[in-house]
């Protein structure tokens, strides 16, 4: 029976990569890229890629029926050791309750592997069975403070380096999104060739910035009250990219992300802690807490509540609420974003 929590996506890894599998399994939850990726691993350690004809089903299940599956669980492998199975959506799959019975008897000749998009009622059946008879895992979205942790072991995992501030540029680039970080880190390293570590200047180069103009300056610029430079960079940010809208689009995500760390280090109680301690609450490496924390003097909480609106406002105008240029639109936006200066201490 797994663990109240449910095994990390680490352990359930390390567990597959040594073909060290369990009957049935039941992921759950928000983070698909997760889930299909242990799914991946499943796939590709379980069979041989010869047996997979004989051997392997994918199944969805807004596509088909319980007892249909369920025969297939439980069908015997051709000349082989096992049979695996994974039904995706299985939140859809039609009388899915009657794997109430199969979780309490699957297949020791199987390996079924049931995956949700999100998390069901784990106190009705057929998932209060699962949950207690199969191994399982619930697999929430990461918050934003656990990114950059998840990309510096992420890269690591694949051989090579990368320093603090070029973990913490992805973040900004990527937000949430674990199938972005992963598609930047394949860019990456494409881009970095034979060398082992990837470094900001890599990052800024492969995104088409440089040290001088680019985003992570003008977060600077703009926390410190640097309005004309803060104009300055992000007309030269618009000029070379190819899609200014899009680009712009992109700079409003990465400005809400950083006014979303100055709001969390506004209240007094989070002010005394440790940069160490900080840096697990807003999300960036110890190295580089003390850049929020200046800017963060700067702002009253009234002030950061217009800097949401006015990025609300300009997130709409740029999606097609406005006619006017994108650089217009962050001339406007950018007045909003500068800090009281009476607030500075």
């Amino acid at each position: 029976m797994a663990k109240n929590t449910g095994p990390s996506f680490n352990e359930l890894a390390t567990q597959f990569r040594h073909e060290n599998f369990d009957p049935l399994y039941f992921f759950f939850g928000e983070e698909g890229f997760l889930m299909d990726e242990l799914q991946e691993l499943l796939i590709e350690h379980a069979l041989p890629p010869e047996q997979h004809d004989f051997n392997f089903d994918l199944i969805y299940g807004s596509e088909a029926e319980a007892s249909q599956v369920i025969n297939i669980c439980q069908g015997y492998p051709v000349m082989a050791e096992r049979r695996v199975v994974v039904v995706r959506e299985f939140e859809q799959l039609e009388n899915n309750r009657m794997f109430k019975s199969y979780a309490k008897q699957p297949n020791p000749q199987a390996v079924v592997l049931l995956l949700c998009t999100t998390k069901p009622n784990l106190s009705a059946h057929p998932y209060r069975a699962l949950k207690r008879n199969a191994t399982w895992s619930h697999f929430k979205s990461l918050y934003d403070n656990q990114i950059p942790g998840w990309i510096k072991s992420h890269v690591e995992g694949r051989g090579l380096r990368i320093d603090g501030r070029a973990v913490q540029m992805l973040a900004e680039y990527v937000g949430t999104d674990l199938q972005t970080a992963v598609s930047e880190i394949d860019k990456l390293e494409t881009f970095i060739g034979e060398r082992d570590e990837i470094t900001t200047d890599d990052v800024l180069r492969a995104s088409g910035q440089t040290r001088e103009f680019n985003v992570f300056e003008l977060q600077s610029a703009i926390g410190e009250g640097r309005h004309a430079d803060a104009m300055r960079i992000a007309d030269r940010l618009l000029q070379q990219a190819n899609n200014p809208r899009g680009e712009a689009i992109m700079i409003v995500a990465i400005l809400n992300s950083y006014i979303d760390k100055l709001w969390k280090l506004q209240p007094a109680d989070v002010q005394r802690k440790s940069n160490r301690q900080l840096a697990g609450v807003i999300g960036v490496s110890p190295y580089f807490v003390s850049e929020y924390v200046q800017s963060a003097k700067r702002y009253t909480r009234g002030r950061l509540a217009q800097a949401y609106q006015a990025l609300v406002a300009a997130d709409y105008e740029l999606k097609g609420g406005s006619q006017r240029g994108p650089m217009l639109i962050l001339t406007l936006l950018l007045r909003q974003l500068m800090p009281n200066r009476q607030a500075a201490r």
